[in-house]
């Protein structure tokens, strides 16, 4: 019943909401209006995300909306649209003069501002809106665009969780993979990192990228543990449709260049262990901390939690009392002429029915590691243990669960395969078709 393949194709997906972004459309506009021009439901978290899209160069595994070439001047402009978005997003009945519990920062790569871009960029929101409540700021960084300046610049601005995406430490897999940053760029922003004196700094490893082999994996993992980061996320590598290595396998007809799948949770399962003999503890089926009691994920928790999220910026994703909604996915469309006349820059949306939110919160709580039956029963009035009994059972056969009373438990093989073990929750009518 769980997803099995053994060669890394193209399509394999990573799974962060439901239902299946492709089924989302511009029908439900009405629906994303009502909610946003209502009040929010009460009890509801709220998060803010803001998208910078730019990066120095694009990886060959990237699948993101991103831009390698915006001048000066197409960079403020972004950041004019981003500022005035957020306004008209602050004053939206949905804003509810609620706290942000969490803010993310992510791209592309938000470290490629300049300080003093981030400044301006930093008191033009705060005109609107203020992140000083929220319990967990992340700032995500590509390694070669820091600076000593940078770094202070981001904890000054409240940043609490750094998010380094080092990937790898091997020069030529960073080169092969299309990374912009080298090794020594880790090396050199470290020692700014740690005298900033963040709450949480996480580094961002991949499984399988190209080029990599046991040798070099078992050497990624020794240099991690030589930082000492307070959490560690590990991807297994994965071929979206949209990405440089995608492209060339279909088009060219060339064989996949990436690890198959058992080789790849192979090595995430020996970095699981050495993570763990340093004192690590397992918090979701990517991450790993160092301490639980000072670590926790605000944005996982809460967003797979169902929170809200004001998602900005072009591209993104959010979710507002109750109703999925993406902004505007090209650049003209989105810093154009709909934010100069007071609209926000919605392209579409999707309004998930009672069955489809209890979905979408097994799956994406089951991607922790675990699930409470209690805790669905509480919310949703549904014994989930019953509800999917034959799915369960088969996991259990296949040790990837185990089941103690209310708590659903994935066994290490269940952890290193979590987002193929969730297709089978979905409805009939979202099996095999396109995620994206």
């Amino acid at each position: 019943m769980a997803t099995d393949s053994t060669k890394t194709e193209v399509g394999s997906y990573f799974i962060s909401n439901y239902p299946p972004f492709s089924q989302w459309s511009e029908e439900y506009a009405d629906d994303l209006n009502t909610a946003l021009h209502s009040p929010p439901k009460e009890g509801v978290p709220l998060g803010l995300y803001l998208h910078v899209p730019f990066c120095r160069k694009r990886c060959k595994f990237c699948y993101f909306r991103v831009y390698t070439d915006k001048n000066a001047q197409e960079v403020e402009t972004y950041v004019s649209a981003l500022v005035k978005e957020i306004e008209l997003v602050s004053q939206t009945e949905a804003m509810g003069g609620r706290p942000f519990r969490f803010v993310y920062f992510g791209g592309g790569t938000p470290s490629f501002l300049s300080p003093k871009q981030l400044k301006r960029l930093e008191d033009r929101l705060r005109t609107s809106i203020s992140w000083d409540q929220a319990e967990e700021v992340t700032f995500e960084c590509e390694p070669g665009t820091l600076r000593e300046s940078k770094v202070k610049a981001l904890r000054d601005m409240g940043v609490t969780r750094l998010s380094l995406g080092v990937e790898n430490f091997f020069d030529s897999i960073l080169e092969e993979n299309g990374r912009a940053h080298l090794s020594k760029e880790v090396y050199t922003c470290w020692e700014w990192i740690e005298a900033a004196n963040f709450p949480n700094v996480n580094i961002d490893l991949i499984a399988g990228m190209v080029g990599e082999t046991w040798d070099t994996w078992k050497e990624n993992i020794r240099k991690v543990l030589e930082f000492s980061p307070e959490s560690v996320t590990i991807y297994q590598m994965e071929l979206p449709f949209n990405t440089v290595y995608s492209q060339d396998i279909l088009g060219n007809k060339i064989e996949t260049p990436v690890a198959d799948w058992p080789m790849k949770r192979a090595w995430v399962s020996y970095a699981f262990d050495e993570l763990a003999k340093a004192g690590y503890s397992v918090s979701s089926a990517y991450t790993l901390v160092k301490d639980p009691s000072k670590v926790n994920f605000s944005y996982r928790d809460n967003l797979f939690g169902g929170s809200d999220l004001l998602a900005t910026g072009v591209a993104s994703f959010g979710h507002i009392s109750g109703i999925h909604y993406q902004n505007k996915t090209e650049w003209g469309d989105y810093t154009g002429s709909l934010l100069e006349k007071g609209e926000l820059p919605l392209k579409r949306a999707y309004r998930p029915t009672p069955e489809q939110l209890l979905i979408r919160e097994t799956i994406l709580l089951l991607k922790r590691g675990y699930l409470d039956a209690g805790y669905f029963r509480e919310k949703f009035g549904v014994e989930i243990l019953e509800k999917w009994s034959d799915i369960w059972k088969q996991y259990q056969q296949e040790g990837l669960v185990t089941i103690d009373a209310d708590r659903i438990e994935l066994t290490r093989d269940g952890l290193l395969r979590a987002d193929g073990l969730l297709p089978p929750f979905f409805e009939p009518q979202f099996q095999g078709v396109r995620y994206t």
